[in-house]
């Protein structure tokens, strides 16, 4: 039988969603009135946060929440925490005692604009906040499902996720890991945010047992293949492209997929990944999972 829906259209799902993203973006972080932040520490936060990055978490966040006919009220709280979340990590790992590094979307970093000491407190300013928004008090989320976001949040930007990767991270330099340690690494620093945000969006909903599992296989697949991508992008884009110091992993002598399986096996793992995420949406049964597949689709094929 012939399939004669139309084809999904990213780019219109996508400006629709991010124009809500970055709305309540824009009236929640740190916002000048009623009352500011002390000491221009709301400046350095919206700095950090507004008007740059590719919003993936947000959009997996929501693409998720539809795909299980969730609640958008509750969603549109989880996609701005997990990018709170995700904009203090590179706030801090930016930084001299970190990475080092002097241009993060196509501007100066927090620090380099701000100072180290008002970079510090902006990440941490975020990460709390993160929090805040996912324990609203006016009954929009219940209690049952705050706790269950907060620690699902919890879990993946702490030593069991993306802090413990970065750490690892930064004990290998000038380190050869194996594929299974480079694996673990990424599977912390960078997949276990993609793979919450997913996960936290299928929260907003209801789902069965199994599909919640082929969800979290997604959330892994994607994760995973979102850093190999990058990996690829740092040796084979400019600066200007990526809104970022390009060639960094290879100049501070940092292990990489590239590094480990060279350019032509990195992007066959890539697609590898990327079938492994269409192969899980299937699994799941979830009949709205367009938004999924072409978020899959367009970040394993990102020139960006």
């Amino acid at each position: 039988m012939t399939d004669h829906r139309p084809a999904f259209a990213l780019g219109a799902w996508s400006a629709r969603q991010l124009a809500n993203v970055e709305r309540a973006l824009k009236r929640w972080v740190a916002p000048p009135e009623p009352v500011p932040a002390p000491a221009g520490l709301g400046d350095a936060m919206r700095y950090a946060v507004l008007d740059g990055g590719k919003r993936l978490r947000p959009l997996l966040v929501m693409a998720a929440c539809e795909a299980v006919d969730g609640s958008p009220a509750a969603a549109i709280r989880v996609a701005c925490a997990v990018e709170l979340i995700h904009a203090y990590s590179l706030v801090h790992d930016d930084m001299p005692c970190m990475d080092n590094d002097i241009l993060r979307r196509g501007k100066p970093t927090v620090h380099v604009k701000f100072g180290e000491a008002q970079a510090l407190l902006a990440g941490d300013a975020l990460q709390a906040l993160a929090f805040e928004l996912l324990t609203p008090d006016d009954g929009s989320v219940d209690a049952a499902t705050q706790a269950a976001l907060c620690r699902m949040l919890a879990q993946a930007a702490g030593y069991q996720g993306m802090a413990g990767g970065q750490a690892i991270d930064l004990a290998s330099v000038g380190k050869a890991l194996s594929s299974e340690q480079l694996h673990d690494m990424h599977r912390l620093k960078t997949g276990a945010l993609l793979q919450a945000s997913v996960m936290m969006g299928a929260v907003c909903g209801r789902l069965t047992p199994a599909a919640q599992n082929a969800l979290r296989d997604y959330g892994a697949a994607v994760g995973l293949a979102f850093q190999v991508v990058d990996d690829i992008l740092d040796v084979t884009a400019d600066s200007a492209t990526l809104g970022k110091t390009a060639g960094k992993d290879a100049a501070q002598d940092k292990p990489t997929f590239v590094s480990l399986m060279g350019l032509p096996a990195s992007r066959n793992y890539a697609q590898e990944l990327l079938s492994q995420a269409h192969h899980s949406l299937k699994a799941s049964e979830l009949k709205h999972t367009d938004a999924l597949s072409a978020l899959a689709d367009m970040l394993v094929n990102r020139r960006t």
